[in-house]
């Protein structure tokens, strides 16, 4: 099929379209990963976004849906250099296409992805619009700036859960705890991560008010990652601010943004954001340096913090954005990489989530 992509600076690529004809729209952004492209587009964090892959091959090791972090693809589509249509690995069900064609997700790929990420870098992510089943680059950048910014969209209500429900690990424990998880849109791993360390989980909506989550009667509170600008989580923010104190709260990703802004923070959105599976975070105690996966467009601003009792305690050695911040006394911490990833670095994995079960008085 023909396909195009259009950016809101007016330029528009054509190139072979596949999935589903028809058009879509969102911020273009790119990630740098190589493996890992079910749990990157099953990821609900990037909802509302079109997910480039840097990597100039993907689908050659098919699709097994063993590694899906949703119900399904959550990016509104997807741009490839090269796809395999002949994948090969045991567990492979399908490959890209298929499984883009059975969700009903358009894709675009034989166009120039290395050009689109060096503009990405210089100019910042730019709201973009997919259009399969033509090649009219007019139309699709007039589409493209016709969408509002991502900071004006609410999408959380388009990931997130309708109701509360319970998950009871399977792991036998001297110390049974309960968690409550906020869904901002979480992904599955982080649910594998609490119930392999023996914590029987509540998950209830974003919008779920303090009266809901105190009625389960939680030995903590866990804030998930999820999509688009921290400012519209604003129950969830409000929750940290009743619950500080009363017990125990943690956070990944849109949850550290999350708790920063409920602590006092102010958050920003970063020029192109991380995403990827080689970002390297150095902690400001150990001085130890982690390679940790990311995906993220919004960031807490670390100057914000000064005059609050949080406290930063690892930093992108990149950039030396905020990648985790703290409160010792509130026993409050949260940070802003995936330490549950898969596909990815697991370098964090234990000392996160291990640090979560010694906090509420486990045994780790």
């Amino acid at each position: 099929m023909d396909a195009v992509l259009g950016l809101e600076d007016g330029t528009y690529v054509k190139g072979t379209g596949f999935g589903a004809e028809g058009t879509v729209r969102g911020e273009l952004v790119f990630t740098t990963q190589y493996t890992g492209y079910e749990e990157a587009l099953t990821d609900p964090s990037y909802k509302g976004q079109i997910l480039m892959f840097t990597y100039p091959l993907i689908g050659n090791y098919g699709v097994s849906g063993d590694h899906f972090q949703s119900d399904g693809i959550k990016a509104e589509g997807f741009v490839v250099r090269e796809l395999c249509n002949y994948p090969s690995h045991h567990r492979s069900s399908r490959n890209i296409v298929q499984w883009a064609e059975d969700e009903g997700i358009p894709g675009i790929s034989e166009i120039d992805t290395r050009m689109l990420t060096i503009k990405t870098r210089e100019h910042g992510a730019m709201r973009s619009a997919l259009i399969v089943g033509s090649d009219d680059g007019e139309e699709a950048v007039e589409l493209a700036r016709k969408l509002p910014p991502i900071s004006e969209l609410d999408l959380l209500s388009k990931v997130t859960c309708r109701e509360p429900y319970h998950i009871k690990s399977e792991k036998s424990s001297l110390n049974k705890m309960n968690a409550v998880v906020i869904d901002l849109g979480l992904k599955n791993n982080i649910l594998s991560s609490l119930l392999d360390r023996g914590v029987d989980i509540t998950v209830v909506p974003a919008t779920s008010p303090a009266s809901t989550i105190e009625s389960y009667d939680p030995d903590f509170l866990f804030l998930t990652n999820g999509p688009g600008d921290p400012r519209h989580a604003s129950a969830a923010i409000n929750n940290v601010k009743e619950f500080a104190g009363q017990f125990p709260i943690m956070g990944i990703c849109f949850g550290n943004q999350i708790i920063g802004r409920a602590m006092g923070a102010d958050t920003y959105k970063l020029k192109f954001g991380h995403r990827g599976a080689n970002q390297p975070v150095k902690d400001l105690e150990s001085g130890n340096i982690y390679i940790t996966s990311q995906n993220h467009g919004f960031a807490v601003d670390g100057d914000s913090l000064d005059g609050t009792e949080i406290k930063v305690t690892q930093v992108n050695a990149n950039d030396q954005t905020v990648e985790g911040i703290s409160h010792d006394y509130l026993d409050i911490f949260s940070v802003q990489y995936h330490p549950e990833a898969h596909a990815g670095p697991m370098d964090t994995e234990s000392l996160f989530f291990d640090k979560v079960i010694r906090t509420v008085g486990g045994a780790k």
